[in-house]
């Protein structure tokens, strides 16, 4: 077993309330190694099949971006974790400055931020053609804008230990069907580097790992089977394999790894 150093760090995690999802694959890693982890989740509703949530698809997905984090605070009280949950809109800025004020009064510190938390159009809304003025600002709101209020926040509240770890996309840079949600994320590896220019004096890094097709509960038979084949590793990712990455990004062993974009994609997009 690797030892990270993360034992007691104060891990901060975004967009953690789907029990599939890479926030709270990422919340678990975190609490394995010791760390105190801290999460932050906005209910998302959109119409779903409550008969149809049963196998992976978007009903399944949709459900669990509608829920709460009530999965995850169960696996974290089995494993006996030291943990705060929150539910807030990372995009308002009063909302952020809310919850790093919870977490300095329960902790005192924050040793890592983990920007998960996105937003997307799952409408068809987001092509040159068809998209709307809501779809740019609500999709920009929280991935650019959210991620820097989360991040400028961080170091205001730097301590003696700093790592940023933001969530894009394998395909941002090429995402015809979904042109704002690429956008944004490749704007937020734009920010990665800038940022990690900036802060890189306070002994902080910031890097960003870029998930290819990860089964977050949203991909269903009939997709998996057309976009296996252009996997080159032959299978979807997994959280956990995005978690682990984060992890290392996390660690000690990364304290000179910084203004990076790694993909974690199985050879997809590259």
């Amino acid at each position: 077993m690797v030892n990270y150093g993360l034992k007691d760090r104060v891990a901060l995690i975004t967009g953690a309330n789907n029990p599939q999802g890479i926030g709270a694959a990422t919340a678990l890693a975190f609490a394995r190694e010791g760390a105190k982890v801290v999460l932050v989740y906005k209910k998302i509703f959109r119409q779903f099949d409550e008969s149809r949530t049963d196998r992976n698809g978007v009903d399944r997905y949709y459900a669990a971006n509608a829920g709460n984090a009530d999965f995850v605070e169960g696996r974290l009280r089995e494993m006996h974790a030291d943990y705060l949950i929150l539910e807030r809109d990372i995009s308002d800025e009063e909302a952020v400055k809310e919850i790093y004020a919870a977490v300095m009064e329960k902790y005192g510190r924050v040793d890592i931020l983990v920007n998960n938390a996105a937003a997307d159009d799952e409408n068809g809304l987001d092509t040159i053609e068809k998209i709307t003025r809501k779809v740019i600002d609500e999709t920009f709101a929280v991935n650019v804008r959210g991620s820097i209020l989360m991040t400028r926040e961080f170091v205001r509240h730097r301590g003696d230990y700093g790592r940023i770890i933001n969530l894009s996309t394998d395909a941002s840079q090429v995402f015809a069907g979904q042109i704002t949600y690429g956008a944004s994320k490749a704007t937020l590896e734009a920010l990665t580097r800038s940022i990690a220019l900036e802060v890189g004096k306070y002994g902080i890094t910031v890097n960003c790992v870029a998930p290819g097709p990860t089964q977050t509960g949203w991909i269903d038979a009939d997709l998996e089977e057309a976009v296996i084949p252009l996997i080159p590793m032959g299978k979807l990712i997994q959280p956990e394999d995005i978690a682990e990455t984060i992890l290392f990004l996390a660690s000690e062993q990364a304290g000179m790894l910084t203004g990076q974009v790694i993909k974690v994609s199985g050879g997809h997009a590259l």
